[in-house]
């Protein structure tokens, strides 16, 4: 072979190592999926004299329950809060469907929002889920609040 097919072959060699690159399968791109927490909650309520609220977190198709507890009002000076021990429930369903759990526990208050962490469930898309939320206290019934919320898809 003489200098000029050597060149020739090199040339075709290094065409081909090209289109073989550009032919190969891309590579695959690495993909995130970032998931939100979606937050519905009741309206706050009046409840053994504080203000209480129950909401339904869900992030995919997982829900957990939260229920909030805060001051009525702002504490006065002449009455400062006093501290509290609180019955509390906190319950969850898919509507028209099972339960989710049920979780009752004592919890101590005194003037600052306490939440209490409710039962966690993973929930088929497109179903809606209940929660509901009761707190009593020695002289005070409960007046549960409730939320309902979908599952998006």
């Amino acid at each position: 072979m003489n200098r000029r097919s050597m060149k020739g072959l090199t040339l075709l060699a290094a065409g081909m190592a090209a289109v073989g690159a550009l032919t190969a399968a891309p590579a695959q791109a690495a993909t995130t999926v970032t998931t939100t927490a979606t937050e519905t909650c009741s309206p706050w309520s009046l409840q053994s004299g504080l203000m209480t609220q129950v909401c339904a977190s869900i992030t995919g198709g997982s829900v957990q329950f939260l229920g909030r507890v805060a001051l009525a009002g702002p504490p006065t000076p002449d009455f400062p809060p006093q501290p509290q021990v609180l019955s509390t429930t906190l319950s969850g369903t898919v509507v028209g469907g099972s339960s989710l759990g049920s979780i009752a526990q004592n919890v101590n208050f005194l003037a600052s929002t306490v939440t209490v962490n409710g039962p966690t469930a993973t929930v088929a898309c497109g179903s809606t889920v209940s929660g509901t939320f009761g707190v009593s206290k020695f002289g005070w019934g409960p007046s549960p609040v409730t939320v309902n919320a979908a599952v998006p898809c």
